[in-house]
């Protein structure tokens, strides 16, 4: 039976098709209208950034963007104003550009930033998954593993493969998962869905309308294919979960 997201808006369903950095930057803009006169009235920069803060991640919540990303936005200019105050050595910076190259910079070109599954869409899932052993399931886009690794510990009898695309991600994952699941680096459009029963995928909306061509030519009659969050514009699922985590996420059910 199909649920209806009753917090969804139709200028909050806009902004679910958005890349999550153009959603941030209007958090950020939106935040700096509420904060900027105090610069005019000379009021204290702590002041001023910590209003700026809240208003951003206030801004960011509403527009249901996962946890994480409202965290991003309520840090962003207050750990910059920290910075400028800090005495920090050049190498630093080079250290975390390079973690943000080998875990993030392929999302300037698939447009999937990393994203957190919850334990609240584990449990989801297995309530979904059909009682037969051996049934193999793959996450796309795996990120770190810990999805893959609370199925496993929520259903051992499952086959569990995932693929991730970002060094650093998929050399956590991998050694995270161990033996327990298959992790592959490379990327979702090389991998062949007619193998599995159970596709599920966390990625952007960016991506779906092509991932759903993908899932509509290569997965079996029976299987199941489960969007975190993003929906596939003109297709709607056959369920709709509302997982009432921290990010107000919700699973998107599709039979094929």
């Amino acid at each position: 039976m199909k649920r209806r997201d009753r917090n969804t808006t139709p200028a909050t369903a806009a902004w679910r098709r958005w890349p999550p950095g153009a959603v941030a930057l209007m958090a950020q803009a939106a935040a700096w209208v509420v904060a900027a006169p105090g610069l005019v009235l000379a009021w204290p920069t702590a002041v001023v950034l910590g209003i700026q803060a809240v208003v951003a991640f206030v801004v960011s919540r509403a527009l249901r963007q996962p946890l994480w990303w409202q965290l991003i936005n309520a840090a962003f200019f207050p750990v910059i104003g920290l910075a400028r105050h800090l005495t920090i050595h050049p190498g630093w910076y080079l250290a975390g550009f390079a973690v943000l190259a080998l875990t993030s910079l392929g999302s300037l070109r698939t447009r999937v930033p990393l994203y957190l599954s919850s334990s609240a869409a584990v449990d989801a899932v297995v309530q979904r998954l059909p009682e037969r052993p051996g049934l193999k399931v793959i996450d796309l886009g795996c990120g770190l593993g810990g999805w893959l690794l609370r199925l496993k510990a929520a259903r051992p009898d499952l086959v569990a493969s995932g693929v991730e695309m970002a060094p650093l991600n998929f050399l956590v994952s991998r050694l995270r998962l161990s033996r327990r699941a298959e992790v592959r680096l490379g990327s979702i459009w090389e991998t062949d869905l007619s193998g599995y029963d159970v596709v599920y995928a966390y990625l952007s909306p960016a991506p779906m309308p092509r991932l759903w061509e993908k899932v509509r030519r290569e997965m079996r009659p029976g299987s199941l294919f489960i969007s975190n969050s993003f929906d596939v514009p003109g297709f709607p699922p056959d369920e709709t979960v509302e997982l009432h985590d921290l990010s107000r996420a919700r699973l998107l059910v599709w039979r094929r």
